[in-house]
């Protein structure tokens, strides 16, 4: 199973780069960057300013057929879905294509102070949630889990960096060809 990351009018190669090279050391699979001609105006909400993100996954569906593995848009557009007012994410449960912005997990957009390091944090945690959903988890109680749910901006900072033992325990079950188990979380290449 191999990681697709799809940068959508993202700028911030910095990022980009920590994101992929964290995600090879997370998994153990390949992880390439490609380019994908995804129309984002039929996702944008005129009312709103803001781009629907189920459309922008059902657009990258239409031109990934052939790839093998999952599929994580990355894009600094500010998404949301008709019953919320802005999401940090959103993936296909069990399935291969999921959706993150950094739009949101910018410090700047809450206190006006910029944090590259909160900022890589922060998408790291997204990142690692929306994969989740598309190995089949659903959201977890426990706070020290990455797949806790995040509603708000506390909430992403709060929760765990990584799955907890029954969410790992989950992603191995439902994949044969992935193990994150075997994964070194105390090592100092690990960690956030």
């Amino acid at each position: 199973m191999d990681i697709f990351i799809v940068p959508l009018k993202f700028s911030n190669t910095s990022l980009l780069k920590n994101i992929q090279d964290y995600l090879l050391k997370t998994f153990p699979t390949q992880v390439y960057l490609i380019d994908l001609d995804i129309d984002i105006e039929s996702a944008f909400i005129k009312g709103r300013g803001q781009y629907y993100s189920t459309q922008i996954i059902s657009e990258a569906i239409k031109l990934t057929n052939n790839l093998i593995g999952k599929v994580i848009i990355l894009t600094e557009l500010d998404l949301c879905i008709p019953v919320l007012t802005f999401i940090f994410g959103e993936a296909q449960l069990n399935g291969k294509h999921s959706i993150i912005s950094v739009c949101r997990l910018h410090e700047e957009f809450y206190s006006g102070d910029s944090n590259e390091q909160l900022l890589h944090e922060r998408t790291k945690k997204e990142v690692l949630h929306e994969l989740g959903h598309n190995f089949g988890l659903k959201h977890c109680l426990d706070w020290d889990c990455v797949m806790h749910s995040s509603p708000g901006i506390e909430e992403v900072d709060i929760k765990g960096s990584y799955y907890c033992k029954n969410c790992l325990t989950e992603i191995n079950k439902n994949r044969e060809d992935i193990s994150l188990d075997k994964m070194d979380r105390t090592s100092e290449n690990f960690p956030l």
